[in-house]
């Protein structure tokens, strides 16, 4: 597709994960939700999406978010996630790329030290609470939609490894949970290229055969990601921690 329009971007991360913000320039996304504008820019404009996260302006590991006006009187503005490989409901590193990039723009009033902030993300309404001092944002935290458990200890056939036991949940995308060892992997760097391959496998069979379907709205997708788990340590202070990948 072939198109003349002009929009501003705004380059953001969040820990190092690109999370890049569309401010401006979309114009008109029809939808009462944004989730159903998400569907709109999904079906009729992923051109978009393609242009700011193919080569030679993105990489597979970015992202980007558009900003969209919201009805809902309690937002102060929505934003649609943009992924390489879909448009999630909800994503915690995009979601806080949005609200820095909203409040170090002055597109929403910063007030220091704390900015009380509520975003409508595809998943719902996300509330916000962003440290800010001398005009940057130094931190934010917010609260999600809801998370919870599909499946536990599901059994998935996954072609070259035979049985994994899976458990499968809900963040804002859905998981399909499975401990490193169980696939054969202790979490090291070096591991990266194959737990992608197998990680894409698992992913792959677990949607297949195992149902996720939303409670509350049937249209998010279902399984669609791959977590890698290790069992949980405690730590020289105490506190429990576990790697995921």
């Amino acid at each position: 597709m072939r198109w003349n329009q002009t929009f501003t971007l705004v380059g953001c991360h969040a820990e190092g994960e690109v999370g890049n913000v569309i401010t401006g320039g979309i114009g008109d996304v029809p939808g009462e939700t944004i989730f159903e504008k998400k569907l709109h820019l999904e079906r009729e404009r992923d051109d978009i999406r393609r242009l700011v996260l193919q080569e030679p302006r993105g990489a597979v590991v970015h992202s980007a978010n558009v900003v969209l006006p919201s009805n809902n009187p309690q937002a102060a503005f929505g934003y649609v996630i943009m992924e390489s490989t879909e448009y999630p409901a909800m994503s915690g590193s995009n979601t806080i790329c949005v609200a820095t990039v909203l409040l170090e723009t002055a597109m929403v009033a910063m007030v220091e030290p704390v900015t009380e902030l509520v975003l409508e993300a595809p998943a719902g309404l996300i509330r916000l609470r962003c440290e800010c001092r001398d005009g940057k944002v130094t931190s934010v935290r917010f609260t999600n939609q809801p998370a919870f458990v599909y499946h536990l200890g599901a059994k998935v056939e996954v072609e070259g490894l035979g049985t994994l036991t899976v458990d499968v949940a809900w963040g804002g995308m859905t998981y399909a949970i499975v401990d490193a060892r169980e696939a054969g992997f202790a979490l090291t760097p070096d591991e990266g290229r194959d737990l992608c391959v197998i990680g894409q496998k698992i992913k792959t069979a677990a949607a297949a055969q195992i149902e996720a379907v939303h409670p509350e709205n049937p249209g998010f997708a279902g399984i669609t990601q791959t977590a890698f788990t290790q069992p949980l340590r405690r730590d020289q202070h105490g506190v429990l921690t576990a790697r995921t990948r």
